[in-house]
């Protein structure tokens, strides 16, 4: 059996998680709009998991290598920023593209999520950049099914990329949840069919493309987000998938 494989307690629990975490950001994402600060989506994503009787998996979570440990529930990414963008006093302008990417731990189990949102009028080109990762995030769950592999997934994700043609950041992965925020098999957004961890009844991942217009070279900003080398825009989107007896279950939605 597979280490990754979680406990029928465990995923019973994941599955109150993942709800939690659904009807969080269907509501911040409600709150998006031109004129919307920043830290006020903070403040609501925070009371909104408390409210559930949870708690945010990112606030306090130190990732491996990081300075400092995040001290934010949410992570607020805007327009050229990949990942780890920290929210802040900014109000949101027609044309921005936000991710919002968080996390619920319910007793002890965790699930994660991220969306991209256009704000008000946003380019032609911005458009496509999130048409295309949202359908390579479908690509890769319909990929992730048992007996199949990680490199299955990876494959999946980086042709409707390219079908879409924008950039996989190649340096930026999904991953194994659930104890921990982190946790093996790493989910590259790119890979060989066949290849890699071998996917089996009861693991669960969050699977997370995350795509820009431009090289899909990023660099690591002061505040340790990442962001396109070329300034270019980015898009992520992200769920927290249990693999089941015959597919998988989004935890997410």
């Amino acid at each position: 059996m597979s280490a990754f494989v979680k406990s029928p307690a465990d995923i019973a629990l994941l599955k109150k998680s993942g709800k939690i975490l659904a009807k969080v950001l269907a509501k911040l994402k409600t709150r998006v709009g031109i004129g919307i600060d920043l830290l006020t989506l903070e403040e609501l994503a925070k009371s909104l998991i408390k409210e559930a009787g949870a708690s945010p998996a990112f606030l306090g979570y130190r990732p491996e290598g990081a300075r400092f440990a995040y001290p934010y529930a949410i992570c607020a990414s805007l327009n050229e920023v990949a990942v780890h963008g920290k929210p802040f006093s900014y109000r949101l302008k027609s044309g921005d593209i936000l991710k919002l990417d968080l996390g619920v731990d319910f007793k002890g189990m965790i699930t994660d999520t991220a969306v991209t949102i256009g704000v008000g009028e946003i380019s032609r080109e911005a458009k496509r950049l999130l048409r295309a990762t949202e359908k390579a995030l479908s690509e890769g769950i319909k990929a992730a099914k048992p007996g199949r592999t990680v490199g299955d997934i990876g494959y999946a994700i980086q042709k409707a990329a390219r079908q879409g043609k924008i950039s996989i950041i190649p340096a930026l992965t999904g991953h194994g949840v659930g104890r921990e925020l982190h946790e093996d098999p790493v989910i590259y957004n790119y890979g060989e069919r066949g290849e890699g961890e071998r996917l089996v009844e009861g693991m669960v991942l969050a699977i997370e493309p995350i795509t820009c217009l431009g090289s899909g070279k990023i660099i690591q900003a002061r505040d340790e987000s990442y962001v396109t080398a070329d300034q270019s825009l980015a898009a992520h989107f992200e769920h927290t998938i249990l693999i089941t007896k015959k597919g998988n279950e989004i935890l997410t939605k």
